[in-house]
């Protein structure tokens, strides 16, 4: 997994339009903004990841000698164009979101500003990186929240759909909130903890299941989980376990961490009952840790009956966010600059008002409120806009402008969002680590009120617009109504 160049990883129709405005000498700087739509999962909020391997990317775009021979073989790009790809570069600005921050639908996670060709080339690779890593913490931010501060553990690489969803959905998982992952080459990538027990076929390699369990704990005497699940729970394997932990003790071994895994018939009910079998038996410290297609709403009403389990081993529905396999982020144009190198606002426009683009060369601010520290409402503008948090303030609902809230001087604190990535085609940022980066989403999901944190539905943000950007959307939106 070094880093690959990955140009090519782009639809076709970015290369067909990279030669239409170069053969027609159109090469304007332009701005695109990469947002969402909705949240997933009918969530609150949404989590950005992905920008890591959107720096990797940028840094290493460029067309190969055998990527200009394989679209000159296609017999659609001619001789002039392929010259000029055989020496592209990217030399625009790229400001984003910082990975971990909460995000909330339409304000921009990235914002390109770059000469046409090159905004347009890079619209499918950003889209595929920020679209499943955004995906994938956000569902693990709802399961970890379900958890209500038991562990989370990343197990779905088996079920993930090929080798880098896996290693980056384990990726975003943590950023999300999982306290580790079962692959280890996600654990080696980017310096995160891996976690794992063994397998049923471990115990049935043995002549018996308490043979099985005790072979595994001279292995792991520090830190020992036994599967307890694979001929009867109740009956044998928390006996066996019992057995096991007791013997250890006799020989005065003492595990830094130990317990048995569920993975298979009614949690709650299995999980009650060896809970007490275990403090029964003098076993009180021993954790018990489930899976078997676990996700935040069978979390949530796990909890609610009552079980017993302080680790969740979370796979499938995990890495594949399977009730909303799909983000929804989109690129879409918003300024394009003139002769006189001024950018002109450009809008989209849809009979569906969702899909009406915001204009201009923008940035986000966030509120809080000073007294608690939790987010108020998130304010698009214009990159040049300025607030000063000692004056007041009045939001206001887009889409129903007589929803107003006026915020005093002096009541809330202000931030801006989108800070610089990419300047005149050079990285400005230093990437945190992974861990520096799921500490950091663990304070911004902080600033969240409880009720937008709700899995069930939860309040949402307001995303507002300065009204000197409502104005001006207003004002393209009539011009082309006439």
């Amino acid at each position: 997994m070094q880093p690959q160049n990955l140009t090519l990883l782009t639809d076709l129709y970015e290369l067909t339009m990279m030669q239409g405005y170069f053969e027609t000498k159109k090469n304007n700087h332009v701005v695109f903004d990469l947002y969402f739509r909705e949240n997933p999962n009918n969530s609150g909020y949404s989590i950005m990841a992905g920008l890591e391997q959107v720096v990797e990317y940028i840094k290493n775009l460029h067309f190969s000698y055998e990527d200009v021979e394989y679209l000159r073989k296609l017999g659609i790009f001619k001789p002039d164009f392929l010259h000029y790809i055989s020496g592209f570069h990217f030399s625009g600005s790229i400001y984003a979101i910082p990975e971990g921050t909460v995000v909330f639908p339409k304000e921009p996670l990235i914002k390109v500003i770059a000469p046409i060709m090159e905004a347009q080339l890079i619209e499918s690779a950003l889209l595929n990186i920020i679209n499943h890593q955004c995906l994938i913490a956000t569902k693990a931010a709802r399961v970890v929240h379900a958890a209500g501060g038991d562990g989370v553990m990343e197990f779905g690489l088996r079920r993930s759909q090929g080798p880098s969803a896996g290693i980056y959905g384990a990726r975003a998982a943590l950023i999300g909130g999982c306290m580790g992952t079962s692959n280890v080459l996600a654990g080696k990538l980017f310096d995160v903890p891996i976690m794992g027990t063994h397998a049923h076929s471990w115990i049935m390699s043995f002549e018996d299941e308490y043979t099985a369990f005790k072979e595994y704990a001279k292995l792991y005497p520090e830190s020992c989980t036994l599967l307890v699940d694979t001929y009867d729970t109740l009956k044998s394997g928390v006996p066996n376990a019992i057995r096991v932990f007791q013997e250890m003790r006799d020989r005065g071994i003492t595990p830094t961490r130990y317990g048995i895994r569920l993975d298979s018939g009614d949690l709650a009910y299995l999980s009650k009952n060896a809970r007490r079998m275990l403090d029964d038996a003098g076993f009180k410290e021993a954790f018990i840790s489930a899976s078997n297609d676990l996700d935040e709403l069978l979390i949530h009403d796990l909890k609610m009956q009552g079980a017993m389990i302080s680790v969740w081993g979370v796979g499938t529905h995990l890495i594949t966010s399977k009730d909303c396999p799909a983000f929804g982020g989109v690129y879409k144009l918003a300024a394009i600059q003139n002769k006189e190198g001024i950018m002109i606002p450009k809008v989209k426009i849809s009979e569906n008002i969702d899909k009406i683009t915001n204009p201009g060369n923008k940035t986000i601010y966030r509120i809080y409120e000073k007294e608690h520290g939790k987010i108020k409402a998130d304010l698009i503008c214009f990159a040049d806009e300025v607030f000063d948090p000692e004056k007041d303030i009045l939001l206001f609902d887009p889409q129903a402008t007589w929803k107003k809230t006026l915020l005093p001087g002096g009541s809330y604190n202000i931030r801006e969002l989108l800070i610089p990535i990419f300047i005149d085609g050079e990285c400005v940022y230093q990437t945190p680590t992974v861990s520096e980066i799921a500490q950091y989403c663990n304070s911004e999901k902080e600033t969240l009120w409880d009720e937008t944190k709700r899995l069930f539905f939860p309040h949402q943000v307001y995303v507002d617009l300065s009204q000197k950007l409502y104005d001006s959307k207003i004002k393209l939106l009539e011009e082309f109504s006439i």
